[in-house]
């Protein structure tokens, strides 16, 4: 629908106005309603308004109270007033406030009230129907569409019902009985959409011009869109000059703009790098006036005493690095030395707790004072082991510093003094070889010379010897071709000399490499063979009784039934139906003493690591 008044453009959902007054007319039976119950909710104010207020709405009809309480229509809400006593302050802007009931539970369906105004009275639709539909809400939606008047409902009687949603701002009504209200603001329509699917009626008559049910929808107004169109852009200015001001204070400064070169601006920088606080400002002065080009013969003098100025603080500079060195090794002392001490304290704490677990003072302890010290114990080992790590890594590097030291006459300095004098000598043939072929470039353009010289003498002199000209040239190309091969074999032995002492030195490397390794490896056999010898020699034990010959037999018939193993859990569980007295740590003992009749694996991955004890007896049997 288009005003021509307004400038507005107000589109009406799709919805008949013969259905809708059918339906009316269908629901007229549910209006005539007893006046017992039209009059329960004035005679009984204390339910009504537990009724009322339960839905998130203030009652009306009674005396001194209004459809929708002013703290949620006006701004200014005061959240410390309550709609009833003993409730506690609630915001206005949650949802089951007003006419906008709080989103009910799934299993639990809305109950509308009867509504009461002074012109008319709403009543609520069946609840077995379906709720009203609505369109998608549009952007910056102020304006609804209100179907379904009744045919003498005025302005008024509708600015009555509606006010109470909030501040009204137009109302146009149509003569098909539906009309358009724009509120002041958008959480105003939510309000009013609560109201659609009510039956008005006009006072208490019965006709049909007097009632209708309402269907209240979004509509979809020009001037609304306008308006959050408007706040859109203001929003979106506003982000691009907070992020804009964000910019500027994250940008970094200027660098400071440098003068221009001058005999007076000179002599000021010359005092400026004499000075230690103002040198790092004047050396950068002094570079953009040498890269600019400033250096002439006039000022050369000048500048050269300003460089030699900065080259006066070379010094300085080095003696404050060796300051700041000295003070990073005494702070790197200090550090050893409060960590030492840190390290002597945590030791003490961990022998406290260790003393304290004995049997003499243990016994005294509650349980729960166990668990705290047994706790308090592991904590404290932790952080000792932490300590004595970082202590131990900080005394390696130092011997490892030490060592490099030390290591300065060692072979790897010989190799690395035989490779420079390799490269050395590479060089001087390199440069050898470029002296004879400029040497041979000569010759070749003396033999130029010397054919031109030739040619210009057969045109004067024709009665010359050209044979003997001609042989002198090929001796002498000829004995130059033959030089040239012998300094090119000298090259090449050169060369092959320097390969082999290359491929030698690298099989010296190989060698000492190899030597190293197989005096670790003879060094870590000779330890574990001489770590088997003494496990051999513990395990390797007669056995003390025939308990423990019955239990070795019994388990080998078990492993043997087994052959992929058993664990000691397994084992323990099977043998403690024999014996009850049996420990799992008796069992793995015997296993551990026979090592040549039982042997322990791991299986698994990761989480699923196992360890399982097999039956090895056989394996000798079968090798022999």
């Amino acid at each position: 629908m288009v005003d021509a008044g307004g400038g507005e453009n107000i589109t009406q959902l799709p919805q008949e106005l013969p259905q809708m007054m059918a339906a009316a007319a269908d629901g007229l039976g549910s209006i005539a309603i007893d006046t017992t119950q039209l009059n329960m909710s004035v005679t009984d104010p204390t339910a009504w308004a537990t009724a009322m207020n339960n839905l998130g709405m203030v009652p009306v009809g009674l005396p001194g109270q209004q459809l929708v309480s002013d703290s949620i229509c006006v701004p200014g809400f005061d959240p410390s007033l309550n709609m009833m006593t003993g409730i506690t302050p609630i915001n206005p802007m949650i949802p089951g406030l007003g006419l906008v009931p709080p989103p009910p539970p799934t299993e639990v369906a809305v109950v509308k009230e009867i509504i009461h105004c002074k012109s008319c009275t709403l009543f609520p639709q069946n609840p077995n129907l379906p709720p009203p539909s609505t369109r998608e809400r549009p952007p910056g939606c102020k304006t609804v569409f209100v179907g379904g008047l009744p045919e003498n409902a005025t302005e008024e009687i509708i600015q009555e019902v509606f006010e109470q949603c909030g501040d009204i701002t137009a109302i146009r009504k149509s003569k098909k009985n539906f009309c358009h209200i724009r509120f002041a603001e958008e959480f105003m329509v939510d309000k009013a959409i609560y109201l659609s699917g009510y039956r008005m009626r006009l006072g208490s008559s019965t006709d049909k011009k007097d009632s209708g049910r309402l269907h209240v929808d979004f509509a979809q107004a020009r001037d609304d869109f306008y308006e959050w169109e408007c706040k859109q852009r203001m929003r979106a200015r506003e982000e691009r000059h907070r992020r804009k001001l964000e910019e500027d204070r994250l940008r970094p400064p200027s660098p400071p703009a440098i003068m221009h070169y001058s005999e007076h601006e000179a002599a000021l920088l010359a005092e400026k790098l004499k000075d230690d606080s103002k040198f790092s400002e004047a050396i950068t002065v002094l570079l953009s006036w040498i890269e600019r080009g400033e250096v002439n013969r006039r000022s050369a003098n000048q500048f050269y005493s300003m460089v030699q100025s900065a080259n006066s603080h070379v010094r300085r500079l080095m003696n404050e690095k060796a300051t700041h060195e000295q003070e990073m090794e005494e702070a790197k002392e200090n550090f050893k030395n409060a960590l030492t001490g840190i390290l002597t304290q945590f030791e003490q704490i961990v022998a406290v707790f260790n003393a304290s677990t004995r049997q003499k003072a243990w016994d005294h302890f509650s349980k729960a004072q166990r668990k705290n010290i047994d706790i308090w114990r592991k904590h404290s080992e932790e952080l000792r082991n932490a300590q004595s790590e970082q202590l131990m890594g900080i005394r390696r590097e130092e011997e490892m510093e030490m060592s490099d030291d030390e290591n300065c006459d060692s072979p790897t300095k010989k190799m690395r003094v035989d490779e420079s004098a390799l490269a050395a000598q590479a060089y001087a043939l390199k440069e050898e070889n470029d002296s004879l072929r400029w040497q041979l470039d000569a010759y070749r353009n003396e033999v130029e010379l010397l054919k031109q010289e030739k040619e210009q003498l057969f045109r004067t002199e024709e009665n010359l010897t050209k044979d003997q000209q001609l042989q002198f040239l090929q001796q002498t190309m000829q004995g130059m071709q033959q030089q040239l091969l012998t300094i090119q074999e000298e090259l090449n032995n050169k060369k092959s000399e320097l390969e082999q002492a290359k491929e030698e030195q690298s099989h010296t490397q190989a060698l000492l490499k190899v030597l190293q390794e197989q005096e670790i490896n003879v060094l870590t056999v000779a330890l574990v063979n001489q770590d088997r010898e003494n496990n051999i020699e513990k395990r390797s034990q007669g056995l003390k009784s025939e308990k423990e010959a019955l239990l070795i037999g019994i388990i080998s018939t078990f492993l043997h039934v087994h052959p992929f193993g058993a664990n000691i859990e397994y084992l323990w569980s099977y043998m403690q139906q024999l014996d009850s007295k049996i420990s799992a740590n008796e069992i793995e003992m015997l296993l551990m003493r026979l090592p040549r009749m039982f042997k322990q694996e791991f299986t698994g991955v990761g989480a699923t690591l196992e360890k399982r004890w097999k039956l090895c007896a056989f394996e000798g049997i079968k090798t022999t």
